[in-house]
């Protein structure tokens, strides 16, 4: 019992602190143009024709269920990347993605995943989203757990990358991670292949960030173990019925000697 309640308390503890940048993050890069506001439950990250910018968690997480709410670049963000992710150091590094790739205005973003274990990503999957992601902030969420990453945005699942290490399958779970988010210019690749480029009359570009929670105790809820139910699994499909516009394992022409193994699964 006593264990339980501290246990218990630790992860209050931990809820309370979340949300206040200044307490969990590090700006390390954007000489002044990431800025903490109000009173470290807002952080804000600006792009100009000289530098991006971009912050990282103090901490290093293995495992937990991760929650932040971004309101991304308004307008014309063509040639622009907000990425929010976790990852490791070095060559042989985890890393679980999401990448927004702006657009001319009027035109929707694109939302960009992938999962890299031990150095190798390639798994990449990307969507359109149902709602406009520049006129208000949504909750996007990275669950990992021993058995699955759950990619969800305002708590629908969108994505589940399961754990197939008895099919061979290598899957993040040695390494920890901190969380890391930037805004840069990519308009060599990230508007149709590059096709379209920024336009820096519209510069500066800002991103919003809020309501961070990191849930790292395995006892204080479901995620440990969670998997999607029957209701989470349909949800998950109607997404990619109606909102996926690439799909690493139905691209043929790209692994011309087969699919990858966790297709098989998916």
């Amino acid at each position: 019992m006593a264990m339980r309640f501290l246990l218990i308390a630790s992860s209050l503890l931990a809820i309370a602190a979340a949300g206040n940048f200044d307490q969990e993050f590090d700006i390390i890069w954007g000489d002044g143009r990431a800025k903490v506001l109000e009173s470290g439950q807002l952080l804000t990250l600006t792009l100009d024709k000289a530098s991006g910018s971009g912050f990282q968690s103090k901490k290093e997480y293995l495992f937990g269920k991760i929650d932040m709410q971004i309101k991304l670049v308004p307008g014309n963000s063509a040639g622009t990347v907000t990425a929010y992710y976790l990852s490791s150091q070095g060559p042989t590094h985890d890393e679980i993605d999401f990448e927004f790739l702006g657009n001319v205005s009027g035109d929707p973003y694109t939302l960009h995943t992938n999962v890299f274990a031990q150095g190798k990503g390639n798994r990449e999957m990307q969507f359109k989203l149902w709602f406009d992601p520049t006129a208000d902030f949504h909750t996007y969420t990275i669950l990992w757990n021993p058995s699955h990453i759950i990619f969800m945005v305002d708590r629908i699942p969108i994505r589940d990358f399961k754990n197939l290490e008895s099919r061979g399958v290598a899957f993040p779970k040695n390494q920890p991670m901190r969380i890391y988010s930037s805004l840069w210019n990519a308009d060599d690749w990230a508007t149709r292949g590059g096709l379209v480029k920024t336009d820096w009359s519209q510069a500066p570009f800002t991103a919003s960030y809020r309501s961070f929670r990191a849930d790292t105790v395995p006892s204080s809820s479901g995620w440990w173990s969670q998997e999607l139910d029957t209701t989470g699994q349909e949800k998950m499909k109607w997404v990619q019925k109606n909102y996926m516009i690439y799909n690493y394992c139905s691209d043929l022409k790209r692994f011309p000697q087969g699919l990858p193994t966790e297709c098989s699964f998916a």
